[in-house]
């Protein structure tokens, strides 16, 4: 699951390099071309995705750094930690609801997905097959019966 995702992200940071490097200054240097520089909205347009091109690989960056920095033999093996598939079940309805950790900043979700850092996320983090959780709302609070845990550990599919 890490090494997917740096993968993905090392993808997408190169792709963006390319672009700043080849692409962007390409642009920029047709729209000089132009004439005028004050009334050329080519040209402002190609400065404006450079800027954003690099504010992106930066974000790019920091987050190859973290992902680096994890080391899955830390993760809990009978917890929910990152990369669990986790199944509670609401005490009052009875119903059932399945989420999965992810990374804390990512961008892309699939349906049943949930961040670290999102609140059901840190009310699941560290949670055992049995525990009760407290999920504070802001019209009420829940509580959720940890039933099934698959830790990145058990599934492969995860991995």
């Amino acid at each position: 699951m890490i090494e997917a995702l740096k993968q993905k992200l090392t993808d997408e940071a190169e792709k963006l390099r390319f672009e700043l490097n080849v692409t962007l200054p390409n642009e920029i240097r047709k729209a000089v071309e132009l004439g005028d520089l004050r009334e050329n909205s080519e040209y402002k347009a190609a400065l404006e995705r450079q800027q954003f091109v690099q504010a992106r690989l930066g974000h790019l960056t920091q987050r190859l750094s973290k992902l680096s920095a994890i080391d899955e033999s830390q993760i809990a093996t009978d917890a929910v930690g990152m990369g669990s598939k986790v199944v509670v079940e609401d005490t009052t309805t009875k119903a059932k609801e399945s989420y999965h950790m992810i990374f804390g900043d990512a961008e892309d979700f699939d349906d049943g997905q949930v961040t670290m850092s999102s609140p059901i996320g840190r009310a699941l983090l560290g949670k055992k097959v049995g525990e009760l959780v407290l999920l504070k709302l802001p019209t009420m609070t829940r509580k959720l019966k940890v039933v099934k845990l698959t830790t990145i550990h058990d599934d492969t599919e995860l991995l």
